[in-house]
């Protein structure tokens, strides 16, 4: 039963929409003004720095057009890793305008495992950055010359890099000893403010002598009402202040922080990466030792996935840890088996017709047939804000990918085909209204031009 605030907006004017070459000339335009000449910044006015998972979509894009710069924003981003393995979620520029920014991370002053320089944040983003190095090792191997030069020199150099990242997450974040990453603050799985954390959230309570603080995201944003609310902001930045507190040390910060979730979404990732890596490092005479903790890795995490599966729905789930309780909320992460794999035919058919079914992707109201964040049946859909209904065509490009590679290639090339539809409006937005197409968030995103680059010129 369709329980959501459905039929309540009506369609937007309709925009122009690009062909093929003008969208990709206007994706390739968003790279490049982006483009500080060290860093693709993740939009040019709300988001000025490098963020994780952001910058490893945005070299899938890169690797289209130019193998050399999308290496070195690899570089540059792993210039920002800490000694201890992990790659922190921002990596910031010289621009002042974002909050919170290095004066509240404190990472260098507290933390000897985070870097002087550049300034970071202190904690991490989705694993997505294997599949980057996949897709610029391989552009610059349907290459000749200097590019297939670069691009293994860039494996040479990233691989142990990447090793130690994904060895990282398997030490300090696995902490119930099964496979399943948790998450220690909701922005750490990329999905922001997604209803899976709400009762997480709920749960932090922000102490009496949490700094004082003034947002700058609200005056670059049109609508407020796709921004979290301030009470949100309160328990993010309260969270920042426990870590910064016990110095980062990730121990300290599983063992105290008031928010620690196992995330499905993120193992379904960590298995996925651990594989293409795996398979990177097989490729470039890497130990072989390492490709095999790889390997054991990726069979423990994705074991880890299947087994948060609802015996109801069959949707994966995430777990709360301090609160010894799953998160049934469904969102778009139930679907995380399809990333990372080990579903048997009848099982991956049975999510396949969920996703593609009257809920999901097949829902009448929606613009195009492409996955939202929460399903617009859901009591918890708000389909303008952030991560709680909006269609994000990175997404849509991740899943894409991976069913692909796993076999799933009429659904992945019917997600192409819809995505590229609702992004043919040429704002390259963040996210996008599900039930109108508008764009909303930041315009001119480079993630959002970067895979619908990879899109046009892969197909």
């Amino acid at each position: 039963m369709t329980t959501g605030p459905i039929g309540l907006f009506a369609p937007q004017p309709q925009r122009p929409r690009l062909g093929s070459v003008a969208l990709a000339s206007g994706a390739a335009w968003v790279l490049a003004g982006n483009d500080t000449g060290t860093m693709v910044t993740a939009s040019p006015r709300l988001y000025p720095h490098m963020w994780s998972w952001d910058a490893a979509f945005i070299m899938v894009g890169l690797a289209q057009l130019d193998v050399d710069r999308a290496a070195r924003e690899m570089e540059t981003l792993l210039s920002g890793q800490w000694a201890d393995g992990m790659i922190p979620h921002i990596v910031f520029s010289e621009e002042n305008g974002y909050f919170p920014g290095p004066d509240r991370w404190q990472t260098a002053v507290v933390c000897e495992h985070a870097p002087a320089r550049p300034h970071t944040s202190g904690i991490c983003q989705p694993p997505v950055h294997a599949i980057a190095l996949r897709k610029i090792v391989d552009a610059g191997r349907r290459r000749s010359g200097a590019d297939r030069r670069r691009a293994e020199s860039l494996l040479h150099y990233s691989w142990p890099r990447l090793f130690a990242w994904q060895r990282w997450l398997a030490t300090y974040r696995d902490p119930l000893g099964t496979g399943l990453i948790a998450v220690t603050h909701g922005w750490e799985s990329g999905m922001d403010n997604s209803p899976r954390w709400d009762s997480a959230y709920a749960a932090v309570q922000p102490g009496a002598d949490l700094p004082p603080y003034v947002r700058k995201d609200l005056d670059k944003v049109g609508d407020e009402g796709e921004r979290p609310t301030d009470a949100e902001y309160d328990r993010y930045l309260w969270l920042i202040e426990e870590m910064r507190r016990v110095g980062y040390r990730p121990d300290e910060v599983v063992r105290t922080g008031s928010f620690l979730v196992g995330d499905v979404f993120m193992t379904a990732l960590f298995a996925l990466s651990c594989e293409v890596l795996a398979e990177l490092g097989e490729e470039g005479g890497q130990p072989e030792e390492q490709i095999a903790q790889l390997r054991r890795w990726a069979a423990r995490s994705r074991a880890a996935v299947l087994d948060t599966r609802d015996p109801v729905t069959g949707l994966a789930r995430d777990y709360d840890v301090r609160a010894g309780q799953w998160v049934s909320t469904p969102s778009i992460a139930g679907f995380a088996p399809l990333l990372c794999g080990g579903l048997d035919p009848q099982q991956q058919a049975e999510m396949l017709a969920v996703l593609e079914g009257p809920d999901w992707m097949g829902h009448p109201d929606l613009v195009v047939a492409t996955p939202p964040t929460v399903s617009p049946s859901s009591p918890h859909f708000m389909p303008k804000q952030y991560w709680r209904g909006p269609q994000w065509p990175v997404i849509s490009w991740l899943f894409s990918w991976a069913m692909r590679r796993g076999g799933m290639y009429d659904t992945a090339a019917d997600i192409r085909a819809e995505t590229l539809r609702l992004v043919s409006d040429g704002t390259f937005a963040e996210y996008y209204h599900p039930l109108t197409g508008a764009p909303l968030g930041s315009l001119s995103q480079s993630w959002t031009a970067a895979v619908v680059l990879d899109w046009l010129y892969e197909g």
